[in-house]
């Protein structure tokens, strides 16, 4: 089959609602191509927001059931979370046209641009999201292809995951969950941390070796993280939190609210966000910048009005004196991190976490127990409720209730509800003015309307 993006011109994605998905969908309309596609959450007489904005787009929509392929498709693209007994793909099958995963057709799309991935078991889609403002700002004109809508793109009534450039940069995501990070080929690569996600250490490692060896101009790596500095070696250019070696070094790191401020190489950099994390991610972002040719000034001026992501600490509001964020964090790593980042902002933090996919929470439940309850305060509380399970052959032999009982074996507050629609109810009497109330979760389609009805409800 031909790896030329330029060889196709009628595609059609099997799962475009997702994030992924109707990024790379949204961003080959941008380039002239024919898009259509499907998804099992598009239902008749249902409303659903995603198809609505992709349809704004001029990109149609079907129901998952075969009718939006023709003889004139000629590329099927399928998300990782389609099997093959799905109607479309059947039909494919039968018309001879090719079928691809998501992450193929990606790296085909980073073969016809100038390429910066950013890779990391964290961070990924609000680094992407960072350098594409500060690069947009420089009037460098980027693309990207992200996990995560923009705030300042969703503005523009968009899904805000996507935005074609006419500048020679895009910016990618390399996902390390799928293996996929080593299909690009990248100008610049960066490397944010390595935390167990998806796969044990030793694996995780070997993808971001090759992913660094297929890098063909510069490699960026955060020293600040143990196993991502075991691959700095011999390189140029890094980046860090308070770590001498680094040549881009974030330090005299303060938190005032809702505002950070830092330096690099003698620049302050002022941010409307919370957190080391940012900090490290701001950092990563101004080290590529800087490489390509952006003066640190321009950097800390676009990163003063970066406006943040979807569902990345994102403050929902102030209700009855209580501050509500909601966060995509679903890693044991992510989950500590979200929840330090809120302890500076007030007295308590009352965090609630959804996890996805029974398969994931099996794997990592220890790693749960052991970070969630070391980023707890004696003050804090932890609340989960059952894990969410979008469908398939997934065997359901944990429950997020175990979780639970492990944290509370560590001495920390710790609760289960099963139902989320009970969560408020159950943990109303933990909420006062001087608390932060931390809804975190991925993956639920459902999560955006669940935070939003929290917060009514406060």
């Amino acid at each position: 089959m031909s790896q030329n993006i330029s060889d196709f011109q009628n595609i059609f994605f099997i799962g475009i609602a997702g994030a992924g998905m109707s990024a790379l969908a949204q961003y080959l309309k941008g380039t002239g191509k024919e898009v259509s596609g499907s998804d099992r959450y598009f239902t008749p007489d249902t409303f659903n927001k995603t198809k609505e904005q992709l349809e704004a787009d001029g990109i149609h929509c079907f129901l998952q059931d075969g009718s939006g392929i023709t003889e004139k498709t000629d590329l099927v693209v399928v998300s990782t979370a389609i099997e093959n007994t799905v109607a479309e793909v059947v039909k494919a099958q039968e018309l001879n046209i090719p079928v691809i995963k998501r992450s193929e057709l990606l790296a085909m799309i980073c073969d016809s641009k100038k390429t910066i991935a950013i890779a990391g078991t964290s961070g990924k889609s609000t680094t992407a999201a960072m350098l594409y403002h500060i690069l947009a700002e420089a009037r460098l004109e980027p693309g990207i292809i992200t996990g995560a809508g923009l705030t300042s793109l969703i503005k523009k009534g968009k899904i805000g995951n996507a935005a074609v450039g006419k500048g020679e940069w895009l910016i990618i995501e390399a996902d390390e969950s799928d293996g996929s990070v080593v299909q690009y080929r990248p100008e610049i690569g960066v490397l944010l941390n390595v935390d167990k996600d998806h796969q044990e250490m030793e694996e995780l490692m070997q993808l971001f070796t090759l992913f660094k060896n297929n890098t063909k101009g510069k490699f960026i790596v955060n020293q600040s993280n143990m196993k991502a500095a075991l691959l700095s070696e011999n390189l140029e250019t890094d980046f860090g939190f308070e770590n001498k070696i680094a040549k881009y070094n974030a330090t005299d790191f303060q938190q005032k609210g809702f505002e950070l401020t830092f330096q690099v190489l003698g620049q302050t950099i002022k941010m409307n966000a919370v957190g080391r994390h940012s900090v490290e991610n701001a950092t990563a972002a101004i080290a590529v910048a800087h490489q390509i040719g952006v003066d640190l000034k321009t950097c800390a001026e676009s990163l003063s009005n970066y406006e943040g992501i979807y569902r990345r600490h994102q403050i929902l509001g102030n209700k009855n004196g209580i501050w509500v964020i909601d966060d995509y964090a679903h890693n044991p790593a992510k989950c500590a991190a979200s929840i330090k980042a809120c302890q500076p902002l007030a007295d308590k933090v009352v965090a609630w976490f959804q996890p996805h996919g029974y398969g994931p929470t099996r794997f990592l439940k220890d790693d749960f127990i052991e970070e969630i309850s070391a980023a707890l305060r004696p003050q804090d509380e932890i609340w989960m409720s059952e894990i969410f399970y979008a469908g398939g052959t997934a065997t359901k032999d944990i429950s997020a209730e175990e979780l639970i009982e492990g944290i509370k074996a560590k001495g920390k507050k710790a609760f289960f509800v099963a139902e989320r629609t009970q969560f408020l109810e159950k943990a109303r009497p933990s909420l006062s003015e001087s608390a932060i109330l931390l809804l975190m979760g991925a993956r639920d389609p459902g999560l955006e309307e669940f935070s939003k009805i929290i917060f009514e409800q406060l």
